[in-house]
């Protein structure tokens, strides 16, 4: 049996030199937003051969030096391809350099047939305002989830347990956030649908634990070691939780490979997360919060110890 109590300070120690280095990316590479948090100008055009979408995001950078987001797509109705260029910003783009944009785009794809034929503008407010109201989605998750695991597992210390568990997908929370630094994804409507996905599957494990340990509580007794309590419950459903999160991993592994030789952005920006997500989810809720939990019940034996000798 794996003592997972007794090294419980290597698994801390893993976990925080994972967001040290998402820290340090940060500090490193910048946080980024998109244009739907950020507001700017998305420009489409119409081509007619091949076009690489990393190489025109170099193009477009060097041309108006903003940050660049490039997409492909394909008008199936009226049968042709479109670039879709995003430019974040807190100002639009003005006409000179949309005039640029153009002119670099033209000279790199001479073959391309590129003509613009939509110019949109999305103002800063209104980026700031969807960001909110995904923050406000994420608070709430943890608020729900809060109250549900307190009153379903209230026999083994609710508040503990939900207090616990929200640690555990704070920390799933930052390990899927680094990537999106590590990798320069602009963080997007991608970012918050995969934070919501991830502390959807994180939190079921969890609670999959916590049902263990209610359980082997009634069946060893309470005089039973709460490490003990808790080796025994995540080692008997150790075997189902990797099953599911490698189940998981590589159906979402079939979506990124597809994103990339499609060159699907959008959906690439949320597989990569997601497949980095799944791993921190089934680590936290293993090597996290089982343990945090029974150093909570230590605490409040202690606590209780005291008080019965000042007594």
């Amino acid at each position: 049996m794996i003592r997972f109590y007794k090294h419980r300070y290597i698994y801390f120690a893993i976990s925080l030199c994972l967001i040290l280095l998402g820290v340090g990316a940060a500090f490193i590479n910048g946080i980024q937003l998109d244009i739907q948090f950020k507001g700017g100008t998305i420009l489409k055009y119409t081509y007619s051969s091949d076009i690489n979408a990393e190489q025109a995001e170099k193009i477009v950078e060097q041309a108006v030096g903003r940050t660049v987001n490039c997409q492909l797509q394909s008008n199936m109705a009226q049968d042709h391809k479109i670039l879709m260029v995003s430019l974040a910003s807190n100002e639009a783009l003005s006409s000179r350099e949309q005039e640029a944009v153009t002119s670099a785009l033209t000279r790199a794809y001479p073959d391309a047939s590129l003509a613009l034929s939509e110019s949109l503008t999305v103002e800063p407010f209104i980026g700031k305002h969807f960001f909110t109201n995904g923050m406000i989605a994420i608070a709430l998750s943890f608020l729900l989830i809060l109250v549900y695991v307190g009153w379903r597992f209230k026999n083994i210390g609710g508040l503990s347990a939900g207090s616990m568990a929200i640690i555990a997908l704070f920390h799933d929370v930052f390990i899927v956030t680094a990537v999106f630094i590590i990798f320069k994804i602009p963080l997007n409507d991608s970012f918050i649908a995969a934070i919501l996905t991830i502390i959807g599957f994180s939190i079921n494990d969890t609670i999959v634990i916590y049902d263990r340990i209610r359980e082997n509580e009634r069946l060893l007794g309470r005089k039973t070691p709460a490490e003990e309590l808790v080796d025994i419950s995540i080692n008997q459903s150790m075997s189902r939780s990797i099953n599911t999160n490698i189940a998981v991993f590589m159906s979402i592994a079939v979506i990124y490979v597809f994103a990339q030789v499609y060159d699907i952005g959008s959906i690439r920006a949320f597989a990569l997360p997601m497949m980095f997500g799944t791993i921190s989810g089934c680590y936290s809720t293993i090597c996290i919060a089982g343990p945090l939990w029974t150093m909570w019940q230590h605490h409040k034996k202690t606590k209780i110890r005291v008080k019965s000798a000042e007594a």
